[in-house]
C-alpha cells in the first residue's frame, strides 16, 4: 500500500466530513423554527427574539453561521444544548463513548461466534451444521431489532428469570460486573442480528473458496484439511466479510438507536432521539456529524484491512 493511496483516502475522508457537515447544517436550517424560537417559545415578543438572535449570531448570513459552527465543531465545541443548557460537546462525546463500548463488545462477540460458525457451515456444506446455521441465520435476519430486543427484555429481564437489569447503565470504572449486567442485553440483541448476517456471508464465501483451483492445488500438495482451511481458504473468504463488518460498524454506531431506546441505554442513539423530540438542534447536529464520520472511518479501515489480508490487491 503506497503513501499516495493513504493520503488520497484521507483526502476523501476530509471531503466526506465537509459534505456531511454541510448537509447536516443545511437540513437543520430548513426547520420551521430557529434556536431562538425554541428557547423562548412561540409566544415570545419580536424584540426578545431579535435580541436572542443577535446574541446567538442567528441574524448573520447562513454561510457565516456555518463557518462559525464548523470551525467550533472541529475544535470540540458543538454549542449549547437547547434542552439542558449544558455544553453539547461533553454530553455527546460521553454518549458516543458508551455507544462505542456497546458496539465494540457486540462486534467482538459477533466475530468470535459468526466467523467460526460460517467456516464450520461452509466446510460442511449440506450437513447438519450448515442446515442449522441457515435456519438460525434466517430467523436472525428476519427479526427486527425492536422485536428481538423486546423478546429478550421480557424473557431475560422478566420476573420469571430476572437474569439481567431491564434498563439503565453503570460505568465500567464504577462497577465492572454491574456494568456488564446492564450492557449484556443490548449486546446480545445486536450480536444475534449481526451474527446471522456475517455468518451467512462467511459461509457463502467459504463454499465458493473451497471449490476454487488454488484450494484444489493445496490439497494436491498434501496439505492437511486444517491447513487448507485456515492458511488458504479462510484468508480469501474473509475479504467480503471485512466489507460487511466495516458497514456494520456504522450500523452499530447509528443503528443502535432502537436498541438503546428499548433498554434506556444512554448512548448517542438515545441522545439523538431526545434531540429530535425536543428540537435540540446543536445536539442533533453534533450527533449526526459524529455518526457520519464514524461510518467513513470504518470504510477507510476496511480498505486498509483488504490490503493487509490480500497481498494481490495493490493500492497506488
Amino acid at each position: 500500500m503506497s503513501a499516495s493511496f493513504l493520503l488520497r483516502r484521507l483526502a476523501y475522508l476530509a471531503l466526506t466530513a465537509f459534505l456531511v457537515s454541510l448537509i447536516v447544517f443545511g437540513v437543520t436550517q430548513l426547520l420551521p423554527a430557529n434556536a431562538a424560537t425554541m428557547i423562548l417559545g412561540e409566544y415570545a415578543t419580536p424584540e426578545a427574539l431579535a435580541a436572542l438572535n443577535e446574541r446567538l449570531g442567528l441574524d448573520q448570513p447562513a454561510l457565516v453561521q456555518y463557518w462559525h459552527w464548523l470551525s467550533s465543531a472541529f475544535q470540540g465545541d458543538f454549542g449549547t444544548s437547547l434542552r439542558t443548557s449544558q455544553p453539547v460537546g461533553p454530553t455527546i462525546m460521553a454518549a458516543f463513548g458508551r455507544s462505542a463500548i456497546l458496539a465494540a463488545l457486540s462486534l467482538l462477540l459477533v466475530c468470535v461466534i459468526a466467523i467460526p460458525l460460517g467456516v464450520l457451515a461452509g466446510t460442511r456444506r449440506g450437513g447438519p451444521a450448515d442446515l442449522g446455521l441457515s435456519v438460525v441465520s434466517y430467523l436472525g435476519v428476519s427479526l427486527p431489532e425492536f422485536v428481538l430486543a423486546t423478546l429478550l427484555l421480557a424473557w431475560l429481564a422478566g420476573p420469571s428469570v430476572g437474569l439481567f437489569p431491564a434498563s439503565g447503565y453503570t460505568s465500567f470504572a464504577e462497577d465492572p460486573l454491574d456494568a456488564l449486567r446492564h450492557i449484556a442485553l443490548p449486546v446480545i440483541t445486536l450480536a444475534i442480528i449481526l451474527t446471522a448476517h456475517i455468518s451467512r456471508m462467511v459461509r457463502s464465501e467459504m463454499v465458493d473458496t473451497m471449490q476454487s483451483d488454488f484450494v484444489r492445488a493445496a490439497r494436491l500438495r498434501g496439505l492437511s484439511r486444517r491447513q487448507v482451511i485456515y492458511n488458504h481458504a479462510l484468508r480469501n473468504s474473509m475479504l467480503p466479510a471485512i466489507t460487511v463488518i466495516a458497514l456494520d460498524v456504522g450500523y452499530l454506531i447509528g443503528g443502535v438507536i432502537v436498541v438503546e431506546e428499548v433498554f434506556a441505554f444512554p448512548g448517542i442513539g438515545r441522545q439523538l432521539i431526545l434531540a429530535i423530540q425536543n428540537r435540540d438542534l446543536p445536539m442533533l447536529q453534533a450527533g449526526a456529524l459524529i455518526m457520519a464520520l464514524t461510518y467513513a472511518l470504518a470504510n477507510l479501515a476496511a480498505d486498509l484491512a483488504y490490503a493487509s489480508l490480500d497481498k494481490r490487491i495493490q493500492f497506488k
